[in-house]
């Protein structure tokens, strides 16, 4: 048998299997006694909504992995690529248009296939937990507004990478890593003025207390702010979150309204100390200059890997091509993602704790912090008491609890 489909074949039921021990773990670790940092915080009935909330999540979660996991090595096992390279090749263009015919169909298929996933995670699960508050029209009109950027922004970058591995050969991957970064860039700078406003309205945050207090702390800070502004997160969700986006002249700071009207002015500070403190600590520029590193490491294993005939045969592929290449690559870079993508938790765990620790010392209002944590977490249904294994492969951020635990 084919090696490369051999490796394939494990790393996809490996990540399968990993899933469903991880997600057992989780479910299995769930405390039905209330934590005592959350008492009165939580009613009974609340607590145990939140753990429903997570058994049903993970569920679905398992059901859906198990459906795309069987879809994936069935298109793998039938040749499905090969049928879909044929169809490509047929129109007799150039193999750039032929690698956006291929590329599109793959990804218009995920997204269709995705769909019903969606509908029914947003409109039956949240929907049975009070978060829902996306309505059809919504749902479709950000489907319809998702497909038309990642044509432009993802048709853009994969001809820029089949093109430069088309025509300049040896040093392919660095001109590809250079592009591709400086076009990353370019998009973390219009995202906020330019792409983020498509999806939700960004309006700016009215005089009063809160505005007050938010730009006498940013004056303390020294932290020069480009504009204060409320989104409208309800238009979908009940969820509340905060954050920082842009750079320079387009850098804002961003409030959900449902994280508005359920905080006090102190908490939002704080909250907003937080973020603010990522800035202070340059983690976000630390974690650019790691995503770039990375990058570069991908595309250079990449090239090692463009048209070779193992692979492709693997896929039963008839014929070679660089734009095939990309897809087929992705399947042998999952384990190493993986590690950088746990690497990357790791760290910004670990960020996490620095940057509560900045917004204490300097809004020094530890309490008004804790609490913020508190009713975000109950308001979200989080997770409480997640299995270490979890938190270790997927989170980003650490458990409330711990993070608490660091505050005081």
């Amino acid at each position: 048998m084919n090696i490369y489909l051999v490796v394939i074949l494990f790393i996809i039921i490996g990540e399968y299997v990993l899933d469903l021990v991880v997600e057992g773990l989780n479910v299995r670790n769930v405390k039905t006694s209330l934590p005592i940092e959350f008492a009165g915080w939580y009613s009974a009935d609340k607590y145990k909504k939140a753990q429903s909330y997570l058994k049903e999540n993970t569920s679905f979660g398992l059901i859906t992995k198990t459906i795309l996991t069987a879809g994936i090595l069935t298109f793998i096992l039938t040749g499905s690529f090969n049928y879909i390279d044929r169809f490509a090749r047929g129109f007799g263009f150039g193999p750039i248009l032929t690698g956006l015919i291929f590329a599109g169909i793959i990804i218009i298929a995920l997204g269709i296939i995705n769909i019903p996933f969606s509908v029914y995670n947003t409109f039956v699960i949240e929907e049975k937990y009070g978060f829902n508050k996306t309505t059809p029209k919504t749902f479709i009109l950000d489907i319809l507004k998702s497909g038309v950027l990642t044509i432009i922004v993802g048709g853009i970058i994969f001809s820029a990478v089949l093109w430069f591995f088309g025509k300049t050969e040896a040093y392919a991957w660095v001109y590809c890593w250079v592009a591709v970064t400086l076009f990353q860039f370019f998009l973390m700078f219009i995202a906020p003025v330019v792409i983020m406003p498509l999806f939700n309205k960004f309006i700016p945050l009215e005089d009063g207390e809160l505005k007050k207090s938010i730009e006498d702390y940013a004056l303390r800070q020294n932290f020069k702010l480009k504009g204060i502004f409320k989104m409208d997160g309800s238009r979908r969700s009940v969820k509340s979150n905060a954050f920082f986006t842009g750079f320079g002249k387009y850098r804002r700071i961003v409030l959900f309204d449902t994280l508005i009207e359920k905080h006090t002015v102190a908490e939002l500070v704080s909250v907003l100390a937080h973020e603010m403190g990522h800035f202070k600590k340059k983690h976000i520029f630390k974690h650019i200059a790691i995503s770039v590193l990375t990058s570069g490491l991908m595309f250079f294993i990449l090239s090692l890997l463009i048209n070779n005939p193992g692979l492709f045969s693997a896929f039963k592929m008839e014929q070679l091509s660089i734009y095939a290449s990309l897809f087929f690559f992705g399947f042998l870079y999952s384990p190493i993602n993986m590690f950088f993508s746990i690497a990357g938790n790791i760290l910004s765990r670990k960020y996490e704790y620095e940057a509560d620790q900045y917004a204490v010392m300097t809004y020094k209002k530890r309490e008004s912090m804790v609490s913020a944590l508190k009713k975000l977490s109950v308001d979200n249904l989080s997770n409480l008491t997640p299995h270490p294994l979890k938190v270790f492969l997927e989170y980003s951020h650490p458990p409330v609890l711990e993070r608490i635990k660091a505050l005081k």
